[in-house]
């Protein structure tokens, strides 16, 4: 285990007021976890800005599968990235409604185009990209 370090910060009493009742809704059971999570969160944001640094990630769809050659579409950009495409996950969610959860992994510019190219398709009613950093790249980012 790591080396703790003890630190003290100062904050409006509001804020700590707001803050304690964020964390309880979470379920943490005291503030230094809550600090490490928000702190490792916003290294991991950080380190996966550069165009070239690693990244893992998911895209999720939501779409009509329907709609004209869109699944033809997606399957042929997932294709076209393959190298980048490491799973993906499809979900039947009514009669017309397909939800499909895309892995990727590969640096930040091009997992982030294949992204945009995927949720900008035509005939896609929601999309995100939620991007990651593997350990060892975030202990580089110190």
């Amino acid at each position: 285990m790591a080396v703790l370090s003890r630190i003290g910060v100062a904050l409006d009493s509001e804020l700590l007021r707001r803050f304690d009742r964020f964390i309880a809704r979470q379920g943490y059971t005291n503030r230094s976890e809550a600090f490490r999570d928000l702190i490792r969160d916003k290294l991991v944001g950080a380190a996966v800005e550069a165009p070239d640094a690693p990244v893992v990630g998911t895209v999720t769809l939501i779409y009509d599968h329907h709609t004209r050659l869109l699944p033809e579409k997606l399957m042929n950009l997932q294709h076209e990235y393959h190298d980048v495409v490491i799973a993906t996950t499809h979900a039947h969610l009514d009669h017309d409604t397909c939800l499909e959860v895309i892995v990727l992994k590969g640096t930040s510019k091009r997992v982030r185009r294949l992204a945009d190219l995927l949720v900008g398709a035509k005939g896609v009613s929601h999309g995100r990209l939620v991007l990651s950093s593997p350990a060892a790249a975030l202990s580089q980012t110190a």
